[in-house]
């Protein structure tokens, strides 16, 4: 298996909050994808509360627990939600050709919203900081 496109999206869920889903297939358009099946299924607000959760205890699980950013995830998430407001495809394939620039160019996306100072602090590894620049819509 090389993709998380093997996965439908209910055993990609299951599987990462069970932490069995194979690490090197969570990559950032996999982060992505669990941002938008979260959203679809739960809401924005409960999505990134469980995306937090479960990214920092696959981290723990098959890394050394210091990659979760909980900034960054929630930022991740709503992103995502964003751009479903524009686009109501049923699958997350055609949704991220609509929007290549959550998966291609997120760090840009990132900058309209928060100073890379307000992003490097600390206090935004470990709560959610809001954004700086521009708030999220």
């Amino acid at each position: 298996m090389d993709t998380h496109y093997q996965f439908d999206d209910l055993l990609f869920e299951e599987q990462f909050r069970e932490g069995t889903f194979p690490p090197q297939l969570f990559t950032h358009e996999a982060h992505l994808r669990l941002a938008w099946i979260h959203i679809r299924r739960y809401g924005v607000e409960y999505a990134a509360d469980q995306i937090c959760l479960q990214i920092k205890d696959f981290d723990r699980l098959h890394g050394d627990g210091t990659k979760f950013h909980k900034t960054l995830t929630v930022a991740a998430v709503r992103a995502v939600y964003h751009f479903m407001q524009k686009f109501r495809s049923d699958n997350f394939a055609d949704f991220i050709v609509e929007f290549p620039r959550l998966k291609h160019s997120f760090k840009e996306l990132l900058d309209f919203h928060y100073t890379a100072k307000r992003l490097q602090n600390q206090d935004a590894r470990y709560e959610y900081v809001e954004p700086d620049l521009v708030p999220f819509s």
